[in-house]
């Protein structure tokens, strides 16, 4: 009897589609213009290269949209933004202005330094990927977070080997006091923003979400914004 093939991954770097996110860097390695605006496209992701001291805002340009966004040590990208680590460090679910953001080597890579919204984000869902619109039903390839990410390192030439937690910016998702959850669309209103600090030389990936099953982008999934600061 012969032996079914079994694809052996050593890392979970590959995105199982592909989007423009692969082919529109804001610069071939991810250096930005200082005080210039990108837009992240409705569904897309893009990476940045954030120095320390930099600081990264980033804006819900509709506020309706939900950005899941990543931070990694640019020079090791396998230590990141970890809220697994972040909240037993805050003794918060949500972070708040003034708090550093933690890493799964239990330091701090940025602050949030500031967040002109209702402060209402998530930290707890991991981005979603194909696996989760295939249970919602979707046939077919699907746009997600979780490809975003991959596709918006490889377009400036980096990997990350996980697809980390990420820091859901405006994702309305309360727990009840039965400790279920319901997933809302966001709280935020248009041109809310937040900024975030880099406190070692970083790379910022942000998605656009996708997600138009359930109303965490009041259905209708749309672009946001980023500038980073001297």
């Amino acid at each position: 009897m012969s032996t079914p093939h079994v694809e052996h991954r050593h890392d979970n770097s590959h995105a199982l589609g592909e989007n423009a996110t692969l082919r529109e860097p804001i610069s071939a390695d991810g250096t930005p213009e200082i005080g210039k605006t990108y837009t992240v496209p409705a569904r897309n992701g893009r990476a940045v290269r954030v120095k320390s001291g930099q600081t990264i805002r980033i804006t819900n340009t509709h506020g309706t949209q939900v950005c899941d966004t990543w931070i990694f040590n640019a020079d090791h990208l396998d230590e990141f933004l970890s809220f697994e680590h972040a909240r037993a460090s805050l003794d918060k679910v949500i972070p708040q202005a003034g708090d550093p953001l933690m890493t799964n080597h239990r330091r701090p890579i940025a602050e949030f330094v500031t967040d002109t919204s209702p402060g209402v984000h998530d930290t707890l869902m991991a981005a979603c990927d194909l696996y989760r619109y295939k249970n919602l039903g979707v046939a077919g390839y699907h746009d997600n977070c979780a490809d975003n990410m991959r596709m918006a390192l490889k377009a400036i030439g980096l990997r990350a080997r996980e697809v980390p937690q990420p820091f859901n910016l405006w994702m309305n998702i309360p727990i009840k006091p039965d400790y279920s959850i319901e997933w809302l669309a966001p709280v935020s209103k248009a041109s809310d923003y937040v900024d975030i600090k880099a406190l070692m030389d970083c790379v910022v990936v942000m998605s656009a979400c996708p997600q138009d099953i359930i109303p965490i982008n009041a259905l209708n999934p749309l672009e946001v914004e980023f500038t980073v600061l001297a």
